[in-house]
């Protein structure tokens, strides 16, 4: 039993060392809108949003596939998978899922967008509609 016990505890151990290790770095409201101030940006943002909700609104020039596309997508973004991409959805569940899809493509920069499209709303920050 003891052996159990001790095999369980590496496992659980070990798949919370690999959660972690795949989680994406974040970036704040603020630091994106200065990312995006800067004349040499080029940060892409992407909304994995629907598009009737990218629609209603969205961060000014952010590129909008749905991650339930993101796979059947990936030829007409590929070529950004080195350079900073920040994904947002509206709560953020959508993003993760997108951020592992494109983790899995090669994108090597991916920052997730701290409080998604809820908080850049709740900050009052510019919307393109």
């Amino acid at each position: 039993m003891k052996f159990i016990k001790s095999a369980l505890f590496i496992l659980l151990s070990v798949g919370a060392f690999l959660t972690f290790a795949e989680q994406t770095a974040t970036i704040s409201q603020q630091e994106l809108l200065s990312l995006m101030a800067t004349p040499e940006n080029k940060t892409v943002v992407l909304d994995v949003r629907t598009a009737e909700e990218f629609a209603e609104g969205h961060i000014a020039g952010a590129i909008n596939i749905s991650h339930e596309q993101i796979n059947d997508n990936l030829s007409k973004i590929i070529a950004l998978k080195d350079q900073t991409v920040v994904v947002h959805c509206r709560s953020g569940r959508r993003a993760i899922s997108a951020e592992n899809d494109l983790r899995a493509a090669g994108f090597s920069d991916l920052r997730h967008l701290e409080g998604d499209m809820n908080g850049w709303q709740s900050a009052d920050l510019p919307l393109v509609k």
